[in-house]
């Protein structure tokens, strides 16, 4: 049995381009891998905090030095963290929000891209711990970015993924969602077709 842990960042609940691709997921997968464990963290309904010096002081300080609400910071941080180690699969679902991904989904990297955790520092520069896992990456455009420079998604979301040891990322792109035409119809149908080949 293998464990896939879903990020869902997009704002919106209904009409949403990110949630439909994520459910088409969910569905191949359970149909291909009927005893595998899901599990869904939706951002939007449980914002994750922003990086702030209570996370830090939780992170920083030994046990017993930490306030009460820097112990509350690192147990969701802890939390969040425990979640992905388990997983086998790691699903991020994200809109593209002027050219970059949801600050919810930043949010939720800064929580989990740990030192001593999910990577560390050595002699040699920093080494990712997170091998072996795979990640598929969803994501939503009104426009059409690919490959150009306004796309600050895929670039980034590669680095932070490689930093943690996983380099096994498949990118999945629904381009051209709000422009006019076919553009919708066609992006979408692309996506689907990709992600048929997925599970």
């Amino acid at each position: 049995m293998s464990r896939v842990l879903i990020i869902e960042s997009s704002a919106r609940q209904q009409d949403s381009v990110s949630r439909q691709l994520t459910q088409t997921f969910i569905n191949q997968w359970k149909t291909a891998h009927p005893g595998d464990q899901i599990t869904v963290r939706d951002l939007a309904v449980s914002p994750v905090p922003h990086l702030d010096i209570n996370l830090l002081g939780g992170w920083m300080k030994p046990a017993g030095q930490r306030s009460d609400i820097e112990e509350s910071s690192l147990k969701r941080s802890n939390q969040l963290t425990d979640e992905l180690l388990a997983a086998d699969v790691l699903v991020m679902a994200a809109p593209m929000y002027n050219f970059a991904i949801p600050s919810t989904l930043k949010a939720w990297l800064d929580h989990v891209l740990r030192a001593g955790v999910t990577f560390k520092y050595t002699d040699t520069g920093p080494q990712g711990l997170l091998s072996g896992k795979r990640a598929y990456v969803l994501t939503a455009r009104g426009g059409i970015y690919a490959g150009s420079t306004a796309d600050h998604q895929e670039p980034y979301l590669r680095q932070v993924m490689a930093f943690i040891g996983i380099h096994d990322v498949t990118f999945i792109h629904a381009e051209g969602m709000n422009l006019g035409g076919d553009f919708h119809e066609k992006g979408l149908n692309q996506a689907n077709a990709k992600l048929s080949q997925v599970a």
